[in-house]
């Protein structure tokens, strides 16, 4: 007996598939969440849960509106913003330099990671107020908080992405004659990239949540999404806390996606942009 196995729908037409399964996965995606924001909403209206803790999310959207609408948020979220493009952008370019370093010359690994690992694992926030007293009340000490946050993490991966080349590839580009910066230009940069853009997209959320602790520790003018959110605990107006957290929440998810964006438009080469699961 010969058994004779059909294609199944995958194989004859790939595309549709994709298409379906991409489909899947986004109604998937909202539908998850908007069964919870449900059952909160029930959970209030049926009297399972305080709404004076925990409003409900008709509430909570209706308060957000009406601050975007008169204009009391835009602020908060500039101010935000402010900090933690700046930080994010001089942590990045520096961690990515030193990462590239360390990566590439044993010496300088050697002089520079035992001092680096030390100062990683001090929690950054214990730094704000030595920010504050080298830099004063303004915005550098935040934008430098979160610079030095993310320095660690692009450093790190970095430097990993570095070490992780194939001795081979390095082997090659001196045979053909490669200076310096030419195994710089061809061959370390290009193989670190790809893996460098994910510790950014880890780094971009890192650094919203840092920057919000330290807006809620020490704004100095008293804006900010991170003030919104501890200044609205301390007065009990918990659906503006809640409106700062869920801002803060579309503020990070937004960032993220940027800079997974440019990072794929920096990266055509990454493996992720070939092949039918590229993402």
């Amino acid at each position: 007996m010969v058994l004779v196995r059909e294609p199944g729908q995958a194989e004859v037409d790939p595309g549709k598939a994709r298409a379906r399964r991409r489909v899947l996965e986004v109604a998937l995606g909202i539908a998850v969440p908007l069964v919870l924001i449900l059952w909160w909403q029930l959970a209030v209206q049926q009297k399972w849960i305080d709404s004076r803790i925990y409003p409900a999310p008709q509430t909570i959207i209706e308060d957000g509106w009406q601050r975007l609408v008169d204009g009391k948020l835009w602020p908060d979220i500039w101010a935000t913003l402010k900090r933690v493009v700046p930080g994010f952008l001089l942590g990045s370019l520096a961690g990515y330099a030193v990462g590239l370093l360390t990566g590439s010359m044993p010496l300088v690994r050697a002089a520079l990671e035992p001092m680096l690992d030390a100062l990683y694992v001090v929690p950054k926030l214990a730094l704000l107020p030595i920010f504050l007293l080298m830099f004063g009340l303004g915005e550098t000490p935040q934008i430098v908080l979160i610079a030095v946050t993310v320095f660690f993490l692009i450093w790190i991966q970095t430097m990993a992405a570095v070490l992780a080349v194939p001795e081979g590839y390095r082997e090659a580009a001196t045979v053909f004659g490669a200076g310096r910066w030419q195994m710089y230009r061809h061959i370390l940069i290009p193989a670190s990239l790809p893996p460098v853009v994910v510790g950014l997209r880890l780094a971009s959320g890192v650094a919203v949540l840092v920057v919000v602790a330290a807006e809620g520790l020490a704004s100095p003018n008293n804006d900010g999404l991170g003030y919104l959110i501890f200044n609205a605990k301390t007065i009990f107006d918990n659906r503006a806390m809640y409106v700062g957290i869920i801002v803060v929440a579309i503020v990070g998810v937004l960032f993220s996606e940027l800079v997974r964006f440019i990072g794929r438009m920096l990266t055509p080469w990454a493996p992720e942009h070939r092949g039918p699961g590229g993402a």
